[in-house]
């Protein structure tokens, strides 16, 4: 496939870009510095300069163009609400409305284990801006024709990845960027994991055969 990924400097996409390239997809690193650009394409992915705060629906229509699938790894990064809106909801929702109108219908979410719009989490609170943004993205991704899912890494570490998951966890614990990537990549190659919402910690299951058992 010819995979758009979005936010490709961040920390899980330059971690599943190798991955994807060694499963034989082409992939399309889209970011804003242009001194990220020799990092990510040192990964064996192509850079691709796009601000995505700033693109107006004819500028993600170029972007995504030609593209078979779209992989949101993108994120503000938190610290500010009006970014975090822009970036984690509004551009999020518009790379899909995007991606229905140019035929780029494999679509892959990074999400969190417990996004919601049922979140609870009050206005008040720092995370607030970030699960109602993500949840809402979530929801218009639902609701799109697109062939989407969502993966729901719980609490993020820097641990050596081990391939293995626990998809069937019922409460937010801990896994590694390593094992989200890897999670990318079996999200595109198990067709049976379409229209599905997954959550999962680190565990023992092997992460193909996780996934390839989801119907």
């Amino acid at each position: 496939m010819d995979i758009a990924l979005i936010g490709g400097h961040g920390k899980v996409a330059l971690l599943a870009a190798p991955l994807l390239v060694e499963a034989g997809h082409t992939v399309h690193a889209v970011i804003r510095n242009p001194d990220h650009a020799a990092e990510v394409e040192a990964t064996g992915a192509q850079a691709v300069l796009s601000d995505i705060e700033t693109l107006d629906a004819g500028g993600w229509d170029e972007l995504l163009r030609g593209k078979d699938a779209v992989v949101w790894a993108a994120g503000a990064g938190g610290g500010n609400p009006a970014r975090t809106v822009a970036v984690d909801q509004d551009a999020a929702i518009a790379s899909m409305d995007a991606a229905q109108r140019v035929g780029a219908m494999r679509y892959v979410m990074v999400s969190y284990f417990g996004a919601s719009l049922d979140h609870g989490i009050p206005d008040s609170e720092p995370f607030h801006a970030y699960a109602e943004s993500k949840a809402q993205a979530d929801a218009h991704l639902q609701r799109t024709e697109l062939s989407w899912t969502i993966l729901g890494p719980s609490g993020l570490t820097l641990e050596e990845p081990t391939g293995r998951i626990d998809l069937d966890a019922a409460e937010s614990g801990t896994v590694s960027r390593g094992n989200v990537a890897r999670t990318i990549v079996a999200a595109l190659g198990h067709p049976g994991t379409a229209g599905k919402f997954l959550q999962y910690n680190d565990g023992e299951q092997e992460i193909g055969a996780a996934f390839g058992a989801v119907s």
